[in-house]
Formats: C-alpha cells, sequence, structure tokens
C-alpha cells in the first residue's frame, strides 16, 4: 500500500505498516484481502467501518481495491473482485457494504449497485460514486 498509494499521499511507510498491521483481523472488522502471483501481492481490498469521513452514518465498507499497475486489464482485477462476493459473506452482522469510487460500470458487473453521487470534498475526484452491495 505505502508504493501504491501512501507515499503519493504524504503517509510514512511505518505509519501505513501500522494501518496493516491492524487492519488484518480475522473474526472480526478491519480484514484485509491480498491477491498473490508468485509470492508477490499484485491486488488487494479491505472491509472497513470506515472509508469516508464525509459519510460516518454508512458502514460498513468496501475499501482500498487495487490492482497494481503492472497487472492491470489482464483478468486480475476480475479474480479479486469475484473474491469479494465469496468473502463479503464473512461479514456478519451487516445486510450490506458500500464503496465509494470513480470507476464507472466496473462494480455493476460484479453486483454492486450505484445508490449516489457523492461528495467527498477532497481536493482530487470530488464527486464519486457510491455503491451498495446487499449481503443477505
Amino acid at each position: 500500500m505505502y508504493n501504491w498509494w501512501g507515499k503519493d499521499k504524504g503517509y510514512s511507510f511505518d505509519g501505513i505498516k501500522c494501518f496493516m498491521t491492524h487492519n488484518m483481523q480475522e473474526n472480526k472488522l478491519p480484514q484485509t484481502y491480498g491477491l498473490f502471483l508468485d509470492n508477490k501481492i499484485i491486488g488487494m481490498y479491505q472491509f472497513r467501518y470506515d472509508d469516508l469521513d464525509v459519510r460516518p452514518n454508512i458502514y460498513p465498507w468496501l475499501a482500498n481495491v487495487y490492482i497494481d499497475e503492472n497487472y492491470r486489464k489482464q483478468g486480475y482485477g476480475k479474480i479479486l473482485l469475484e473474491s469479494v462476493m465469496r468473502n463479503v459473506k464473512n461479514i456478519r452482522n451487516f445486510k450490506e457494504i458500500y464503496l465509494f469510487t470513480k470507476h464507472i460500470n466496473l462494480f455493476e458487473k460484479f453486483g454492486l449497485e450505484f445508490a449516489e453521487l457523492i461528495d467527498t470534498y477532497s481536493d482530487i475526484d470530488r464527486i464519486q460514486r457510491l455503491y451498495k452491495l446487499r449481503i443477505r
């Protein structure tokens, strides 16, 4: 995560390491899943309680969905998102999970429903798309 986006956003390596250490819970949130190829991580995603500061009223979140740029457009994104659909069942006590993204016509293929445009109030990609996935 540090190389993928952490250093570009000004986070320290140790800060990202601490963040990841505490995002690897087995039976509760937050949970982190990785996609590996030849023992190298090429993608990941997380199930978290929070992801968008301006919307603390909705949770849990599918967050940090990412495929390394060197492995995009090779079918790995599909593998990653299909695993989301399998692993989301491990989230107990929730009927739905949310995702915000700038991508259009990607997550719909995997069962997520567009809910609304959302203002993130950030300097980059301020208006994004909010999606919802029904778990149960």
